[in-house]
């Protein structure tokens, strides 16, 4: 169940004071860490729109990222079926580990489609560097058409490919051809997430 200002109380503190929170990037899926929760935290968590816990070690409320500045920035909060544990989808402000990852969990730890939502917020971070250097700048830089042929040359090299039974080659061509297509839907404004809600609005 998604959680809201007003429904904090369906969490169930009279099993424990302190719940276990898991906090999920919104965007890769990716699992950034596990913490605890009482009811003061969970409030000041909605409150400050960043996730907040209730640190053991330090005996009071802890904002991850008041001292790094890592934060993370809440997308939605949810709880599960027994109302006693919490999921929070949430946008992280740079590394979430002390260790400098990604994850507590380590880098290794991620599902391989979310590799797809790094490779767009890396697009993203790249579109204004010197096109001189930067071949995803010097595709911005240039007229839209020129984007639009790369997505039809590549879409057609990835039939050629599987015609052949080249597998190499089709898995070659199908990155280069999903890169050019995150580009392009940059370019238009759009997100591969607004592609995914397409088809999940088909997927009925």
């Amino acid at each position: 169940m998604q959680l809201t200002k007003q429904n904090l109380t369906q969490v169930d503190f009279a099993k424990s004071e302190l719940i276990p929170a898991i906090v999920q990037d919104a965007r890769t899926g990716v699992i950034l860490m596990q913490g605890f929760m009482n009811q003061e935290s969970l409030a000041v968590t909605f409150e400050k729109q960043k996730v907040t816990f209730y640190s053991r070690s330090k005996n009071r409320l802890w904002t991850k990222g008041e001292t790094s500045e890592n934060y993370l920035e809440v997308v939605s909060v949810h709880t599960d079926c027994d109302y006693d544990s919490i999921l929070v989808l949430a946008k992280p402000l740079g590394p979430t580990c002390h260790l400098g990852t990604q994850s507590c969990f380590g880098d290794a730890a991620k599902p391989a489609l979310s590799f797809l939502a790094q490779l767009e917020q890396v697009i993203v971070a790249r579109k204004n560097d010197d096109p001189e250097t930067s071949y995803t700048a010097s595709l911005f830089a240039k007229d839209l058409s020129r984007s639009c042929q790369k997505v039809g040359e590549e879409g057609v090299e990835v039939a050629l490919a599987a015609m052949k039974h080249d597998n190499e080659e089709l898995t070659n061509e199908s990155a280069d051809l999903l890169y050019h297509l995150i580009v392009l839907l940059q370019r238009q404004g759009l997100e591969l997430k607004d592609v995914v809600a397409c088809l999940q609005g088909r997927h009925k």
